[in-house]
């Protein structure tokens, strides 16, 4: 049933501004709709306090507090906080809106992922929760619910600083039941959160992502508790044999029960993930998991407690009742033994009001078949055949019959073309309600995919060929080449060829052209160096102030790049200018040995030269030149006089 219909803000415009279309989901102390900005015309979410909850004044400080302060944490990977305000009843955040789905939905959907997909969607969870640590702040909620994955792939958290606004008033919702199995033993034992508590939730939602459970279960909240504070989180690789050691540490690292053993905060969680990707072979990455068995997150929490986080439930206070449609039972008109000696009358012998009653009863029965016509055709309509089309014109066809997309759903296919439709739910042809949700089922192509060859292309067409491949461009690096045009690839990693899995990354290293040796420039006037560089393909730069320099000043004293160096095409070249040599007392030598002499000079910045009259067998100095007491520039030559014997 679509419980859209029956709420009330939809419809409304809140704050004049704000105009909400559709409700998303339903937590234990909000509503998020998905709506538009009238002003700015843009879609946003819009997350809504529950009324029981914004009647608390203190409550509303807090939330509002926190609000202010999320919306400075601005980061990629953090569900950006627009506005917040209040009308009427209705305390709102306006945040940004993510079309796609929460990781909670894709473990649903597919149990455990590979290796590679599990570090995919951490690190960026990771980085986002970093910034937020460095900057102060704790999510306190870590969990699958509250990570969302981008139509696009980007990767967001959500729900930052709201868990410490509620306090203890959502303790006695059922998305606790959900974020039990994410508690540290010191959330548990003193009630206290800190940059360490999301770390071991990270740790949890890891071990989920890779075996498709959840660590610890119970057929109770208390039973889950007991574990998180008793029992250590099980190497990955017991349920999924295969499993590198690599992350079977980085998992037991993370959810370590003394939290001083812990990583103490995501950034460095994030460096060891780093460090666990890198130890891990290709065959290691894309190890395939055993597809969903009979998984016993299944058998310990349910399906409702494994989907309170995510499936609407009704608000506190809301009853089935006069919101929802319902049969009631009237009571028998013709009760009794005076009604049933009515009923054994003839219908030729019936009194005046005997004749009515069948009237009557004729009467409802063309008003019961009619309204049962009405049910089954007017109210309804069938799903029309999507199957084969883009996920776009699907969507407007869909629109078209008045049905909306309740949500897209992914999978591979071998024969469907990626970004095609696979199939609905419910089917093509089948009856739905006219104002119904569908599900679409979108093909994410085939389960791996060979990289393409990219050499000589331009890296902004190599990309494109990427995404239609369904890979995603990775790191890009330079290198010079004498073959391939600067701008152009010359190769990629993986290699072309290879087969990696859907939205895999991967590398690609560009040309930066054939290198050019630069010239040496040093002692030239700066005008005359600059152009003898850029006719080299360089691009220049005077470095602010002078510097003392043997050079004549206003000539360069030196080059970023000493000359012969190999750079390529644009790259910078610094100039330093010299502001001429720096003049020097010439120290007193003579008398002295030649070793002697050529030590203090040099020492004080003089070259030496030594002249020795015939025979050559004498060994101290007898006179100078520049004399001993004057000044002479830095580099300069100092000629010493040795006597021979």
């Amino acid at each position: 049933m679509d419980t859209t219909l029956q709420d009330p803000l939809v419809g409304q415009v809140l704050d004049g501004r704000y105009r909400v279309d559709a409700r998303v989901a339903v937590g234990g102390m909000a509503t998020v709709y998905r709506a538009v900005d009238t002003r700015l015309d843009r879609e946003l979410a819009l997350k809504v306090m529950h009324p029981a909850l914004a009647a608390d004044a203190s409550f509303v400080e807090r939330f509002i507090r926190e609000a202010k302060s999320v919306a400075r944490l601005a980061h990629p990977n953090v569900v950006g906080v627009f506005d917040q305000g209040t009308d009427g009843p209705y305390v709102y955040l306006a945040m940004e809106y993510v079309a796609g789905c929460t990781l909670r939905d894709v473990l649903r959907e597919r149990g455990a992922l590979r290796p590679r997909a599990a570090l995919d969607i951490l690190e960026p969870v990771l980085a986002a929760l970093g910034a937020a640590h460095r900057a102060g702040f704790v999510h306190r909620d870590v969990k699958p619910e509250n990570v969302l994955i981008g139509d696009d792939g980007r990767v967001k958290v959500a729900d930052f600083g709201l868990v410490r606004a509620v306090g203890s008033v959502t303790s006695t919702t059922g998305a606790v039941l959900g974020t039990v199995s994410y508690l540290a033993p010191e959330q548990i034992e003193e009630g206290g959160s800190g940059t360490r508590t999301d770390v071991y939730a990270c740790g949890i939602v890891l071990y989920e992502m890779l075996t498709g459970v959840k660590p610890h279960s119970g057929d109770t909240p208390a039973r889950v508790l007991h574990r998180h504070l008793n029992e250590d989180v099980p190497a990955p690789s017991a349920a999924v044999p295969g499993l590198a050691v690599a992350l079977d540490e980085l998992v037991a690292s993370a959810t370590a029960r003394d939290p001083e053993v812990r990583p103490p905060d995501a950034v460095e969680l994030l460096a060891r993930a780093h460090r666990a990707r890198a130890e891990l072979t290709e065959e290691q990455l894309d190890l395939v998991p055993p597809r969903a068995r009979e998984r016993e997150a299944g058998r310990s929490a349910g399906p409702e407690d494994e989907r309170t986080d995510v499936i609407a439930r009704p608000l506190p206070g809301e009853e089935p009742g006069a919101g929802h449609t319902a049969l009631l039972p009237r009571p028998a008109a013709d009760a009794g033994p005076r009604g049933a000696a009515r009923r054994r009358t003839a219908l030729g012998g019936l009194p005046r009001r005997g004749v009515l009653a069948v009237v009557l009863a004729l009467v409802a029965v063309l008003v019961t078949g009619a309204g049962v016509w009405y049910i089954n055709t007017g109210q309804f309509t069938r799903v029309p055949a999507v199957i084969g089309t883009a996920e776009d014109d699907a969507r407007r066809k869909l629109e078209g019959a008045g049905l909306d997309v309740r949500e897209v759903r992914r999978e591979f296919s071998e024969t469907v073309g990626r970004g095609s439709v696979l199939g609905s739910d419910p089917a093509t042809g089948e009856r739905i309600r006219g104002n119904g949700s569908v599900t679409l089922i979108v093909s994410r192509g085939p389960e791996t995919v060979r990289v393409p060859s990219l050499k000589g292309e331009p890296l902004d067409a190599a990309e494109r060929r990427l995404k239609d491949a369904g890979l995603a461009p990775g790191a890009v690096s330079e290198e010079f080449s004498d073959t391939v045009p600067q701008g152009s690839v010359i190769r990629t990693e993986p290699a072309a060829g290879a087969r990696r899995g859907p939205d895999s990354a991967v590398a690609v290293v560009v040309s930066r052209g054939a290198p050019i040796a630069v010239p040496d420039v040093t002692g030239d006037g700066v005008a005359e160096a600059t152009a003898e560089l850029e006719g080299a393909g360089f691009t220049v730069e005077v470095a602010p102030g002078r510097v003392d320099s043997p050079k004549e000043a206003g000539t360069v004293a030196r080059q970023s790049a000493a000359g012969g160096a190999r750079l390529g095409a644009g790259d910078t070249v610094t100039l330093t200018v010299s502001k001429g040599p720096r003049m020097v007392v010439v120290p007193d030598v003579t008398g002295e040995s030649e070793d002697d002499a050529r030590s203090a000079l040099e020492s004080a910045g003089f070259t030496v030269e030594a002249e020795t009259s015939f025979p050559y067998l004498g060994d101290t100095v007898t006179g100078q030149s520049p004399e001993a007491g004057g000044r002479a520039a830095e580099g300069s030559t100092v000629t010493i006089r040795i006597k021979g014997l």
